[in-house]
């Protein structure tokens, strides 16, 4: 028989908090918090809700509306390339996230962070999971969310912008991106911190 399985908070108190985009290129990281009931929840894992990545676009669009339902709370949070270049991709991603809790209209009691590192910037109770959005719904509804959310924002974005296919990758680092960042150069929304390798 395996260890217990650890007992993962949840509630009305408790917000779940996600981000995207970390890793890209191009554009800013954007994070989502989301607070769910215990009902609530349950409801929205039998209607699919599980880690953004493991969802296909078109299930990840039809979650969207019913986690805006079925949620206490929801809000979003960003932070530019530009803040990325300056501050470093922790830094921004943690005010991403901070920006997204400020914004929910009730201080959640306790903040469930995706991953093993805190967020240092809240001052309030806070718990790190590893696997969070595989392990908690609020989290797993807040990657949603965020996904959904940076993916319209580079759609939309990939119009002034046509030389990159960023419609195609979301700002990742395709072999497509990285070769029109070779025949073209960066754009204003590039993380010029992340291209020094490839740009030189």
């Amino acid at each position: 028989m395996g260890p217990p399985q650890e007992e993962i908070p949840s509630g009305s108190g408790v917000a779940g908090v996600d981000e995207v985009g970390r890793g890209c290129l191009f554009g800013p990281v954007f994070a989502a918090a989301v607070i769910l009931g215990k009902q609530e929840a349950k409801e929205l894992l039998r209607a699919g809700l599980t880690d953004s990545k493991k969802l296909t676009a078109k299930r990840r669009a039809q979650l969207v509306p019913l986690i805006m339902h079925h949620s206490f709370a929801w809000a979003l949070g960003q932070a530019s390339a530009r803040e990325i270049d300056r501050a470093g991709i922790r830094t921004a991603t943690e005010r991403a996230m901070l920006r997204a809790l400020q914004r929910l209209p009730q201080i959640p009691d306790l903040v469930l962070v995706d991953g093993n590192l805190p967020l240092r910037l809240w001052v309030g109770a806070q718990k790190t999971l590893v696997a969070g959005d595989s392990r908690s719904p609020a989290i797993a509804a807040a990657s949603v969310i965020a996904k959904e959310a940076r993916d319209a924002l580079i759609r939309r974005l990939a119009s002034r912008f046509p030389s990159y296919g960023l419609e195609r990758h979301c700002g990742y680092g395709t072999l497509l991106h990285r070769q029109a960042l070779l025949n073209s150069g960066p754009t204003p929304l590039h993380r010029r911190s992340f291209l020094k390798r490839l740009l030189g």
